[in-house]
C-alpha cells in the first residue's frame, strides 16, 4: 500500500488515533484517581472503560484491513497528556483541581472528535461502510463523554469559584487589615 493514496492517509491517521487511545487507557485512571469528586471519579473509570472498547474497534479495523494494529506515536495525544500530568503536579486543591482536570480532558475529547470525524469521511469515501460504522460508534461516545464533563463542570466551576472568592474576601480582609495598621 502507497503512502501517497487515500488508504494510505487512512491507514496513518487509524494509526496515529490507535496510539492516542493507548496513551489514554494509561493516563485516565490518573486522572480518576486525582479527581476530588465522586462523579467525576467515576465518568474519568466510565470513560477508560469505553477508551478500552475504542481501541477493539481499531484492532477490528486493521484487522479488517489485513494491517497489524500498531500505532505511531501521536504526539498531539503526548502533549495533551502531558498537560494533565501538569495539572496533576501543580498545587491546585479541590474543585479547583477537578475543574482543571476537566479542562484537559475536553482539550483530549476536541482533538478525539476531530480526528474520528475525518476518519469516517475517508472511510466513506474508500466504501468501508463497517469501518464508518465502528468509528461512529466511536465518535458518539467521544461526544458524549465532552457533553458529560460539560455538564460537570457547571458544578465543579461554581464550586471552584466559590472557594477562590472566599480566598479572595481573605486576602481583602488580611491587606485591610494591615492598612489600618500602617
Amino acid at each position: 500500500m502507497t503512502k501517497n493514496s487515500l488508504l494510505g492517509l487512512y491507514v496513518d491517521e487509524l494509526r496515529d488515533i490507535y496510539n492516542a487511545e493507548k496513551q489514554l487507557t494509561k493516563a485516565l485512571p490518573k486522572m480518576a484517581k486525582a479527581s476530588t469528586t465522586e462523579d467525576l471519579r467515576d465518568g474519568f473509570t466510565e470513560h477508560f472503560e469505553q477508551t478500552r472498547g475504542h481501541v477493539e474497534r481499531l484492532d477490528q479495523i486493521f484487522e479488517a484491513l489485513g494491517q497489524r494494529a500498531n500505532g505511531k506515536t501521536c504526539v498531539a495525544m503526548e502533549g495533551l497528556v502531558e498537560e494533565g500530568s501538569e495539572i496533576m503536579q501543580d498545587d491546585f486543591k479541590g474543585e479547583v483541581l477537578d475543574a482543571a482536570l476537566i479542562a484537559a480532558a475536553q482539550r483530549v475529547e476536541h482533538y478525539e472528535i476531530a480526528a474520528y470525524g475525518t476518519l469516517i469521511a475517508f472511510a466513506d469515501l474508500l466504501g468501508e461502510s463497517q469501518h464508518a460504522s465502528l468509528l461512529r460508534q466511536t465518535l458518539d461516545e467521544e461526544k458524549a463523554a465532552d457533553e458529560k464533563l460539560t455538564e460537570l463542570s457547571q458544578d465543579v466551576n461554581v464550586a471552584a469559584n466559590d472557594l477562590g472568592a472566599g480566598e479572595s474576601e481573605q486576602g481583602k480582609s488580611q491587606s485591610g487589615k494591615r492598612g489600618r495598621a500602617a
